[in-house]
């Protein structure tokens, strides 16, 4: 049996900060719309539930920086994915993907900076 951790599609929608800013509840309609316009993404349904696989979870990420970060159309997105032209010896995928990745990289050292600060911060109180 295939142990592949599942994400929610509400658990996805917070990962992905599509969060309406008044109810504060997930907008869960983004990934159902975006699962009509990329066939790359396939939820699994279990009891009427969508779950997404992680590696899912980076073509969606992919996808959401290609749209709101690059300002590329659906159209743009689909053509690109339907190429295939993400592999890594195409000449312009390549600084699609790693603009991506940096991106991806500048947030998780972000985020460990962060940790490392609260931990120096945190080290000097109890040490005094």
């Amino acid at each position: 049996m295939n142990n592949e951790k599942l994400i929610n599609i509400s658990e996805l929608s917070k990962i992905l900060d599509f969060i309406d800013p008044v109810t504060k509840k997930p907008q869960n309609h983004i990934l159902r719309y975006w699962e009509r316009e990329f066939h790359e993404i396939k939820p699994k349904r279990i009891n009427k539930r969508r779950y997404y696989s992680i590696k899912q979870v980076e073509v969606i990420k992919m996808i959401k920086f290609l749209l709101k970060n690059k300002g590329m159309t659906i159209y743009g997105v689909r053509k690109l994915l339907d190429k295939n032209i993400n592999k890594l010896d195409d000449k312009d995928s390549i600084s699609l993907k790693s603009d991506y990745y940096k991106s991806k990289f500048k947030s998780k050292s972000k985020k460990l900076l962060e940790k490392i600060t609260k931990i120096k911060k945190y080290a000097k109180k109890n040490s005094s």
